[in-house]
């Protein structure tokens, strides 16, 4: 019976090992233009698509990855930003709270 109960334990410690290592390399979630917090700030996935009339002073060499918000590499397609709780922002995206890169 021993034996049964050790083999029980090692399979329960590699699971949650397993599991432990998938939950670490999920991608955060996209943020989407129709989450409330992304349309209060004016977010597009396109730069070009930024709304001028409401957001005056957007130019369209802003983008995601150039704002100092952005938390990948600027060559990066998409990546975290801090305004949006780290989830994922397209790299030629923009919104309100755009900052330029120090």
């Amino acid at each position: 019976m021993p034996a049964n109960r050790r083999v029980f334990m090692l399979r329960v410690a590699a699971a949650g090992s397993a599991l432990a290592t998938v939950a670490s390399q999920a991608q955060p979630a996209k943020v989407s233009e129709k989450d409330p917090q992304a349309v209060a700030l004016g977010y597009v996935e396109d730069t070009k698509r930024a709304d001028s009339k409401k957001f005056p002073k957007h130019a369209p060499d802003q983008k995601c990855d150039n704002c100092q918000l952005f938390q990948g590499k600027p060559s990066d397609a998409s990546g975290p930003c801090a305004i949006f709780g780290g989830k994922l922002v397209a790299g030629g995206g923009w919104c309100s709270a755009w900052t330029k890169k120090a």
